[in-house]
């Protein structure tokens, strides 16, 4: 199932223009995205008194439109104003208002606060005594609602630019943004809710969403499910955990080959590899779909050898841990870039920045540019993890429990990409689907499991996406 877009403030703004050329004022645009936060603080708040803060823009207009409607409910609506309205729309909005406005430092706080100082394109912080008195006047609150965004968020990376309070709810109006799924700033959206406001939401960069799986059919069989490869090093356990994700995530048939016997269900096939040149012999089998390195690996001179029989292949791959640190050590990007088959690299921040180098530019901007570089799907994962392909596209997860954070999750996540991408063939959407079903199965698992749990749950998850 195609994710929901996700706009740049530029993108946000050219929409807007264009819906405003086509016909529709300014001043109803204002109109659908007070009503579409006056409905959702009516669900949440109903007739309680409520405190909306209004800042000179247009996100200041959304809130007067918010307060006129809430009013018109018979809710004991208060308006405070950080300064005149700055835009004809806005002036006008504040007109249609017939409550008293007073200034933000008289302000006193609600049963319900509602934030629309600032939101989309917001590029410096807020003065330091008005994100003080936001902060309080939020705090003090029983609900907080922010329209488009928190005041003190930086649009397209995500980037606190002023203390924020945490709020209850974020309405995200006309269509997402980044901020609104990456960190720092998602942990202080509360629930995000879309407001439609009738603009044309477009992007090459969308919210990964459920998936739809197609079920096993009647004429398939184990190798059209795909067959996955897994070459083990000297940590066992974790290419075993690789492979059962593999097999849990769909795959027909899985292999896994190296110097030890990795543990494993007794439908995983074992095979000994000794030296690269084995490897390499085993690997010849063209039936292989694709085929899964680093977990475990080893970052000595054999691990090196035995990434360069797996890379010497031919084969679909997925590229993890060990085998991106090593690619990092020596021209890993430009070697990658010459391969027929687009690889998936899975990295963690530390082995992105080894591999690609550090960098300023947001999560976004960062893993697009990798994976031009490397010519490869790039999962840059994290709390907020964020997939991109070569062609320009890319998606963002942002809920994914944080008990991911434990050892042997991202064994996982490599055999399940590698599951995925042999049965689609698509590098791009079986990252997308992977990392989906990766934060869905570690939900089921619960907050104290382990990386096991995670492979045991992958069939629920994957229960969840098979199409009708």
């Amino acid at each position: 199932m195609p994710g929901r877009a996700i706009l740049t403030a530029e993108e946000m703004r050219d929409a807007e223009q264009a819906t405003i050329d086509s016909g529709t004022p300014v001043g109803e645009l204002m109109e659908r995205a007070g009503r579409a936060v006056a409905d959702i603080a009516w669900r949440i708040a109903g007739r309680s008194e409520t405190l909306i803060l209004c800042g000179p823009g247009n996100n200041g207009g959304d809130g007067y439109v918010v307060a006129r409607l809430l009013a018109e409910r018979g809710c004991d609506v208060r308006v405070a104003a950080l300064a005149d309205p700055a835009s004809d729309a806005a002036a006008e909005a504040r007109r249609k208002w017939n409550g008293e406005v007073v200034t933000i430092d008289e302000a006193k706080s609600a049963p319900l606060v509602i934030d629309a100082l600032f939101g989309t394109g917001l590029k410096r912080p807020l003065d330091r005594a008005l994100a003080g008195q936001l902060g309080n006047l939020v705090a003090r609150a029983r609900h907080g609602i922010a329209v488009d965004l928190p005041s003190g968020i930086e649009t397209d990376g995500g980037t606190i630019l002023s203390p924020v309070p945490d709020f209850d709810v974020t309405v995200a109006l006309g269509a997402l943004k980044p901020a609104h799924l990456l960190q720092p700033a998602q942990r202080h959206m509360g629930h995000v809710l879309l407001g439609e406001i009738g603009i044309a939401a477009e992007s090459d960069l969308t919210e990964i969403a459920r998936p739809s799986i197609a079920a096993p059919g009647p004429d398939d069989h184990k190798y059209i499910r795909g067959y996955v490869f897994v070459a083990e090093g000297p940590m066992a356990g974790a290419a075993s955990l690789a492979a059962q994700a593999a097999m849990r995530g769909g795959a027909g048939y899985v292999v896994m080959a190296g110097p030890e016997r990795g543990d494993g269900p007794q439908a995983l096939i074992m095979k000994q590899a000794t030296d690269p040149k084995t490897l390499g012999k085993l690997l010849e089998d063209e039936r292989i779909d694709c085929a899964v390195i680093g977990p475990g690996l080893g970052r000595d001179k054999k691990a090196r050898q035995r990434l360069d029989a797996v890379l010497a292949s031919g084969r679909r791959l997925v590229l993890d841990a060990d085998a991106l640190v090593l690619l990092g050590e020596k021209d890993g990007p430009d070697r990658l870039a010459s391969f027929a088959q687009i690889p998936v690299l899975t990295p963690h921040a530390g082995e992105f920045d080894r591999m690609f180098g550090a960098g300023d530019e947001s999560k976004i901007v960062r893993a697009r540019q990798a994976s031009k570089t490397a010519r490869s799907v790039v999962v840059f994962k994290g709390a907020d993890t964020v997939v991109a392909a070569p062609d320009g596209r890319a998606g963002i997860l942002a809920d994914a429990p944080g008990s991911l954070a434990t050892a042997g999750t991202g064994d996982v996540l490599s055999g399940l990409v590698a599951a995925r991408y042999a049965a689609t063939g698509d590098p791009f959407a079986a990252a997308c689907q992977a990392v989906w079903l990766h934060a869905e199965a570690a939900q089921f698992a619960g907050p104290a499991m382990i990386a096991d749990d995670v492979v045991a749950a992958i069939p629920r998850a994957i229960a969840g996406c098979l199409a009708a």
